[in-house]
């Protein structure tokens, strides 16, 4: 359950209707009670200070309708500018961003609160009354001829001045968003955060037992793994006596009738189902808990840049520096641990639940060795991976992980071999000389 609720939630995230219904909701609320309280005291009280001339009903009528038909014109102008946006961005630098752009607050927040306050108006809009108009009702013996909520006016002014502050902040924010150095710096730090949530722990990897399984849970239908509920995989596993080894990770792709775990001492079909409960499949893949999917979409913004009809090599050594950070935190981490393990290191003996997880030389296959093929194309961005393989190195105290990136270093000169030649080739050798004396 906690899982799916995640998922829902991670959907909801990427959605342009959940802030817009949750500021609609607030404004009518926030309406009925304004002019409750103005047919309290408040609008009495406003009246009779000398310093706030009190609006006309005619006068609150007309504020009321050009609030709303602006600011609902103005939403419409939004999200328009954000659709354009996000399909520039995702044609320009791949569709694998367009979630980023889905899930940005900036748009998602602009939109919500000029619908926000149009709502707010048209609930305000419908009490004013005329002088001359009959009155809707009786209350309190009082048939108010006439009616004009001086507090719900002031409050709709007030945001309408906050939606012109949030109007200029989103056409500050719309360009700088699709900025390509603004969206690498996302996707970038995006990254490190999930690698140091996912792998609190420093150090390297953990040595795993062959748990042999009496039983296999498959997959009933197909899709990605978004999201896998360690902590209900761990309470199965706890409760019935037994171990869980799991076969799959997210964002793997499955279909039946491929297995997700194998079950060691305890095979009854209600724990087999259980356990298939507990993961969450997708018709996409998400960065929920799939690493390699923020990685991927780092490659692909640096083998676009490096496409003949591009050729924009700063952009990609841009990414690379990226790639080249997160390579860096994910070479100091214990990389075989639950996505939910936060507390003490787990002990791989007893451990109730044995996870799949990529290691560190298939991080950087799936970073660096998916770029390589373009990078070696150009000298600016061969010399700029060996750089970021350098930093990597200094971060890192792992013999076993520094052969893999002495490794990449050496694969990605023998792609330079046959891309390049003349001066570049004879400078990329010498920069790998560098990165061999470096790494020593």
């Amino acid at each position: 359950m906690t899982a799916r609720l995640l998922s829902l939630w991670s959907r909801i995230n990427a959605s342009y209707w959940f802030y817009p219904a949750i500021f609609s909701i607030l404004a009518f609320f926030l309406a009925l009670g304004t002019i409750a309280l103005d047919r309290g005291v408040a609008s009495e009280f406003l009246t009779s200070n000398k310093w706030l001339i009190p609006a006309r009903p005619s006068g609150a009528s007309n504020m009321l309708q050009v609030i709303a038909a602006s600011t609902i014109g103005v939403a419409a102008t939004v999200f328009s500018i954000t659709i354009v946006a996000v399909s520039y961005a995702s044609g320009t630098y791949g569709p694998r961003l367009l979630s980023n752009f889905m899930e940005d607050k900036g748009n998602q927040l602009s939109l919500a609160t000029f619908i926000g306050t149009f709502v707010y108006a048209v609930m305000v809009l419908r009490v004013v009354r005329q002088e001359d108009e009959s009155p809707a009702a009786v209350l309190n013996g009082d048939a108010m001829p006439g009616f004009v909520p001086q507090l719900s006016l002031l409050v709709a002014i007030f945001m309408m001045l906050s939606s012109i502050g949030v109007l200029v902040f989103f056409l500050n924010h719309i360009p700088d968003s699709i900025r390509i150095n603004t969206v690498l710096e996302d996707i970038g730090k995006r990254l490190i955060r999930q690698i140091q949530r996912r792998f609190p722990h420093e150090g390297e990897g953990i040595d795993w037992p062959e748990v042999k399984t009496e039983r296999e849970v498959r997959a009933e239908r197909a899709g990605y793994i978004e999201i896998i509920n360690f902590d209900g995989l761990n309470e199965i596993a706890e409760k019935n006596g037994g171990r869980i080894v799991l076969f799959v990770e997210a964002g793997n792709f499955i279909h039946p009738p491929r297995s997700l775990a194998g079950l060691h001492g305890m095979g009854d079909d209600k724990i087999a189902e259980k356990v298939r409960d507990c993961f969450v499949l997708s018709g996409l893949r998400t960065p929920t808990q799939d690493l390699r999917f923020l990685l991927d979409e780092l490659v692909e913004i640096a083998l676009r840049a490096l496409s003949p009809g591009i050729n924009d090599p700063f952009t990609a050594m841009t990414a690379l520096q990226w790639m080249g950070a997160a390579t860096a935190e994910l070479g100091t981490r214990v990389l075989h641990e639950s996505a939910n393990d936060d507390e003490d290191r787990v002990d791989p003996e007893t451990a109730p639940v044995i996870p799949l997880t990529t290691d560190f030389e298939g991080y950087v296959a799936a970073g660096f060795g998916a770029a390589r093929s373009a990078v070696a194309t150009s000298r600016k961005a061969s010399l700029c991976m060996f750089g970021a393989l350098e930093n990597c190195a200094d971060a890192i105290s792992s013999d076993k992980r520094l052969a893999v990136l002495r490794e990449e270093g050496a694969k990605l000169l023998a792609q330079a071999e046959s891309a390049l030649s003349g001066p570049d080739l004879v400078e990329v050798h010498e920069r790998h000389r560098q990165f061999l004396r470096h790494l020593r």
